[in-house]
């Protein structure tokens, strides 16, 4: 007799550029989580490269996200995912019945000084511990 296949959740964070909000949550996550939650991250206009101040602030809570790359946001990606996670997309997320979605509103980190990135990821950090106890047990 074989044991049953368990399956992780897939988690998806969209912000606009995946650049810097959605980046820092998708790096909480995996530091977090570890492999016991797939992690994707992308944009509805993705940037040309990672917001250095989001990449300096991560790397203050030892985390590297330098590496990263912002993805486009396609639909098979959300359809992928159990839980959808939007920070400022507006209606370019595509929604789909049975899927678990939550709006984040956070502020730009294109638009704040190292210390408002600051802020903004201390907020990221602290919803993703909340997701991470929702999702893992």
């Amino acid at each position: 007799m074989s044991l049953p296949t368990v399956s992780i959740p897939t988690v998806l964070f969209v912000c606009v550029h995946n650049a810097g909000r959605s980046q820092m949550a998708a790096g909480y996550l995996r530091a977090l989580a570890g492999d016991e939650v797939r992690v994707l991250s992308a944009g509805s206009a993705p940037a040309a490269g990672i917001n250095p101040d989001a990449v300096a602030v991560m790397a203050e809570e030892g985390i590297d996200i330098s590496a990263h790359v912002p993805e486009l946001l396609e639909t098979d990606t959300v359809r992928l995912a159990d839980v959808v996670i939007t920070m400022g997309c507006g209606d370019a997320c595509p929604i789909f019945p049975g899927k678990r979605y939550e709006d984040w509103v956070l502020d730009d980190p294109a638009e704040e000084d190292i210390d408002g990135v600051r802020l903004i990821r201390d907020d990221i950090k602290e919803r993703v511990n909340v997701l991470v106890a929702s999702l893992v047990s």
